[in-house]
């Protein structure tokens, strides 16, 4: 166990690196909510997930959906390092012609399951993939993320409930709960809590952990995978722009511009620390 946890810290860090060197050679970007989703895009795509680089399209395929799509970045850092994409396709991020839009977009870009970045959408499109799932007595699982910012949103709220009265135990969710969005404190403007027990009342079954303690996120997940007859729900405690010195706990960080200086700096501290 104790080697795995090296290895995807390890992936972690790579994620976050490449993150940072693709948004900040663009100069602008949505950095913080990338960053908060490193660990967990680590425990996914290399420990939990089955999927098939060769076949991205395998019907018996693990699904993965970026809800808030902005994170969309971190999860083309984790598709690169897979094997999914090229590295160097990372230096298109959002560029002209791109495959690697700012928003995941599945008619793009190999390994994405589903176009994001309308809130609240994709984290409908994940139920309705479980759901088929289930009519086609099927045995993957549907793991997708959403942001605190985007829970706000009533579609969020349909589809709780349809998942949890639908007892669709094949979905394995997380809300990136770094409590920051575009306009501010999330608390501020449109407070969450008590947030585990709103997704309970749905009939979830639901799990707080530390968002960027990879032991504790596989764990959650295991606990989830054996809970019958309810969907899980993973709250993450994330910080937003974690590992980033210009933008860690910053709100500006849900889009902002990126000098060469910092991004370098940033990613050559990566190289030196333990995050």
């Amino acid at each position: 166990m104790t080697d795995k946890i090296s290895m995807l810290t390890e992936k972690a860090n790579a994620i976050r690196k490449l993150t940072i060197q693709s948004i900040g050679e663009l100069g602008v970007g949505h950095i913080g909510g990338a960053l908060s989703l490193c660990e967990v895009l680590a425990a996914l795509y290399f420990d939990v997930m089955e999927v098939d680089v060769q076949d991205s399209k395998m019907a018996d395929r693990d699904r993965f959906v970026l809800s808030k799509g902005h994170g969309g970045p971190a999860v083309y850092a984790a598709l690169a390092l897979k094997g999914f994409l090229d590295i160097k396709d990372l230096q298109t991020l959002n560029r002209s012609n791109t495959n690697l839009p700012s928003h995941c977009d599945m008619r793009l870009t190999k390994g994405i399951d589903m176009s994001t970045g309308s809130l609240g959408q994709g984290f409908s499109a994940a139920i309705g993939m479980a759901v088929a799932g289930k009519i086609d007595h099927k045995n993957f699982y549907v793991y997708t993320i959403i942001g605190d910012g985007e829970t706000q949103e009533g579609q969020i709220w349909e589809a709780a409930m349809l998942g949890g009265s639908r007892k669709l135990d094949n979905v394995i969710a997380f809300t990136d709960y770094n409590k920051m969005q575009i306009d501010g404190y999330t608390e501020e403007i449109n407070g969450l809590e008590p947030l585990d027990l709103k997704w309970k009342a749905f009939g979830w079954h639901v799990q707080t952990v530390n968002g960027h303690e990879i032991e504790s996120i596989l764990h959650a997940i295991d606990n989830a995978k054996t809970t019958k007859g309810k969907p899980s729900m993973i709250i993450l405690d994330t910080i937003k722009g974690k590992g980033c010195d210009f933008c860690e706990n910053l709100v500006a960080s849900h889009n902002m511009p990126i000098s060469e200086e910092a991004w370098k700096q940033a990613v050559e501290w990566l190289d030196r620390e333990e995050v």
